[in-house]
């Protein structure tokens, strides 16, 4: 069997069939209005259906929420070629100088070295011109724009592919609503979405209950929509993302274990984070640097006790870490009940919460 056959063979174990009118366009009217349903892996038995307003309840004083405090970007830019026909780019980072950019960019036609681009916003009266300077192996170019001008004020929130807009148009709920209450460190090309969904007054009442907020930062990369490859499944190991776990929040988590609490992740990126800061001596070690850590079906979790994560993508990493977390027919029979129960999937969508 090839290596390719293999690890089709693996996914095929990760795969499910979503109807597409489960896949949520649009953020609910409110971020704590999400349902959440509820994973035991102690109680084998009937899943709880919650909403994400009951979280308060599902935590213990003396826990430790842990929340990822990047920002997304406004990396997204949409115009034409100049010869004609649409272009997008999603801006991934610096690419040389500071004029130039790496970025993703999606065109009818050869992506190739010298092609001129135009971008446009709604915000700017006048386009923003760029050219392709290189286009690398894996698909990413690099791009050189005016040195006077910041590419990101062109920009719009870079939503995944799966939630869709106009060509050229984002609702106005996205700027707000596409972006945690936690975030403060830009970076990010798409949202943490397990945190979506709070509030400030949420996090009041989880306070009062005795329960500790500490930050980490993980900045999720394009990476988290490719499709995993056979290379990634033979290395055992993802696409890098930056990311930072400060002395203080490595000191919260001693002290929560010192006191019999839990450490509770939001979501998918702090896991990773949490996880890699594992040291030989048991403790949760201060870094920053990059991760590139994969976690799935095996994986030890040395550090995290509870998850609150939304429903992700068949075939897809975040997947296989949740089943990892929980066990893959565990998890594949709480999503076929989610979506019996008419549950929203995706970044817009609903949560799961899974102690």
């Amino acid at each position: 069997m090839t290596l390719e056959c293999a690890v089709g063979t693996l996914l095929d174990a990760f795969d499910y069939p979503l109807p597409p009118e489960c896949i949520a366009q649009h953020p609910p009217p409110r971020r704590d209005a999400a349902r959440m349903l509820v994973l035991d892996r102690a109680r084998p038995g009937p899943l709880e259906h919650a909403v994400i307003g009951d979280l308060p309840s599902k935590l213990r004083a003396g826990d430790l929420l842990v929340v990822n405090a990047t920002r997304v970007v406004p990396a997204r830019l949409r115009g034409r070629k100049q010869s004609g026909g649409r272009a997008e780019a999603l801006l991934l980072g610096p690419g040389g100088t500071k004029a130039q950019l790496r970025a993703l960019v999606g065109c009818r036609g050869r992506l190739r070295e010298g092609l001129a681009l135009i971008f446009e916003s709604e915000g700017q009266a006048e386009s923003l011109e760029a050219e392709v300077l290189a286009v690398a192996p894996d698909g990413v170019a690099t791009l050189a724009f005016p040195e006077d001008v910041d590419p990101y004020a062109w920009g719009a929130p870079p939503l995944p592919p799966y939630i869709r807009r106009e060509p050229g148009v984002h609702d106005a709920d996205d700027v707000e609503r596409y972006q945690t209450i936690f975030a403060r460190e830009p970076g990010a090309v798409a949202a943490p979405t397990a945190g979506l969904h709070f509030t400030k007054a949420l996090l009041g009442e989880i306070a009062e209950r005795g329960v500790a907020r500490a930050e980490v930062v993980l900045h999720v990369g394009a990476g988290t929509f490719r499709p995993l490859t056979p290379e990634d499944l033979q290395r055992g190991r993802l696409h890098a993302e930056d990311f930072e776990l400060p002395e203080e929040t490595a000191e919260a988590i001693e002290r929560t274990r010192a006191g019999g609490g839990r450490v509770v992740a939001v979501g998918t990126t702090v896991t990773r984070v949490l996880e890699a800061c594992h040291a030989s001596d048991g403790r949760v070690a201060a870094r920053r640097g990059q991760t590139d850590l994969f976690l799935k079906p095996g994986s030890r979790f040395a550090v995290v006790d509870a998850l609150l994560t939304n429903f992700h993508l068949p075939r897809s990493s975040l997947l296989l870490l949740v089943a990892a977390f929980a066990g893959r027919e565990t998890v594949l029979a709480a999503y076929a009940e989610a979506i019996r129960e008419g549950y929203r999937f995706y970044s817009y969508g609903d949560a799961m919460w899974i102690e």
